[in-house]
């Protein structure tokens, strides 16, 4: 009896979560090296992005050791730490530059990106703000007390800007919200007015006037491809004086605009069901790619072109078991705080691999929003090794 007790309460591994993980970065390892061979210094991405998944591993391991009632005690103070840090990262000089993007800040050998530990920092603030009593939650006070702390990382994240990355908070928060128990006639408000606005502004941005479009928070390069992706014809723009050099001129803007998800759809259905072979696919290997995103935002187009809807089908039935474990923590959680916890991790995740997938089939615009685990870079690799360590944590501690 008392062996039994001692296994109970003992720390227990989500071994289904574990192996998601496991073959995830076993995926990615591969193909980061496969894809980065046709990229010249390529071999180098391999090796970081190795040293990286350790040192998330590592980092994982050490944030399950704290239990997650403690963390969530100064998650405020981390949500803040990480509020400015974007705020550094948005000042000339320090926050680096690429793309026309500042979302960087150059720490010698490695670019932190702020918004990727942002999300987590949030995820635990948000946590423990909800986990009060019910009775609190249907004050409308702490509705938007609770939509307050969603809007200074949602702002400064666009701000940089970076649509894919900032949009996750969104359903981040709602979810949470819900699962917390906060009123369905709040949030259907909410969602009723979002809806409208983002419509007025997708609106604006594709079909009004340029007068209009620059009062809208938006980039021309996001316009772009929010025109490309809805099929807007560029010519369309033009007034009816237009001579056919400049119709001209358009129309190969948007066949430039359109370059990347035409070769990512060639990509993946060139595949077949068993896929060319590891590194035998055409598109990376001869450049049809973009070299810099075919190992971050296409590396999904890689994996489904050498190994084909099998191998696609394999990464999704991992991204399903870690979304499945996630859920799974969520329900076996004793607290509230531990289950909004587990469900504001298990959405980030989500979010981040139908959003990545979803532009590499051409579901969902383009955005830089890395798959996790598969992506390379440094940051969302042990960010997202983090969040997952949040789920373990919620699974180890839960019987504390």
């Amino acid at each position: 009896m008392q062996a039994t007790l001692k296994q109970e309460q003992g720390p227990r591994l989500d071994w289904p979560l574990a192996a998601a993980l496991l073959g995830l970065m076993i995926i990615g390892m591969a193909f980061i090296y496969d894809v980065t061979q046709a990229q010249e210094g390529g071999p180098s991405f391999h090796t970081k992005q190795g040293a990286w998944y350790l040192i998330g591993l590592v980092a994982a391991g050490a944030f399950c050791v704290v239990n997650y009632r403690w963390i969530a005690r100064w998650s405020t103070l981390g949500y803040a730490f990480g509020l400015l840090l974007l705020i550094i990262t948005l000042i000339p000089g320090i926050g680096v530059v690429r793309g026309g993007a500042r979302r960087w800040i150059d720490l010698g050998a490695f670019l932190l990106q702020p918004s990727e530990f942002v999300k987590i920092a949030f995820i635990f603030a948000l946590a423990h703000f909800l986990s009060r009593a019910p009775e609190e939650l249907k004050n409308i006070k702490n509705f938007w007390l609770a939509l307050l702390l969603a809007g200074p990382p949602f702002l400064l994240v666009l701000v940089e800007p970076d649509l894919g990355s900032s949009l996750v908070f969104i359903p981040v928060t709602l979810g949470m919200m819900y699962a917390a128990g906060i009123p369905a006639r709040f949030l259907n408000r909410l969602l009723g007015w979002s809806g409208a606005l983002i419509f007025l502004l997708l609106a604006v941005t594709l079909y009004a006037p340029e007068s209009w479009r620059r009062y809208v928070p938006i980039q021309d390069y996001q316009r772009q491809r929010l025109m490309v992706y809805f099929g807007r014809d560029y010519t369309a723009d033009l007034p009816e004086t237009a001579t056919e050099r400049e119709r001209q001129r358009a129309r190969q803007q948007q066949s430039d605009d359109s370059y990347s998800i035409r070769q990512t759809l060639i990509s993946v259905g060139s595949g077949g069901f068993w896929g060319k072979g590891w590194g035998e696919g055409t598109q990376n290997t001869l450049g049809f790619l973009p070299r810099g995103a075919a190992h971050n935002d296409f590396i999904f187009s890689v994996i489904a072109e050498e190994i084909g809807f099998l191998g696609g089908l394999v990464v999704l039935s991992l991204y399903s078991l870690l979304i499945y474990s996630g859920t799974r923590i969520a329900c076996q959680a004793r607290d509230r705080l531990g289950r909004l916890i587990a469900v504001g991790v298990t959405i980030m995740f989500f979010s981040h691999v139908f959003v990545n997938i979803g532009m590499n089939v051409r579901l969902m615009p383009i955005t830089g929003l890395p798959l996790p685990l598969l992506s390379y870079g440094g940051s969302s690799v042990i960010s997202s090794l983090l969040a997952a360590g949040a789920l373990q944590n919620v699974s180890i501690h839960r019987r504390d």
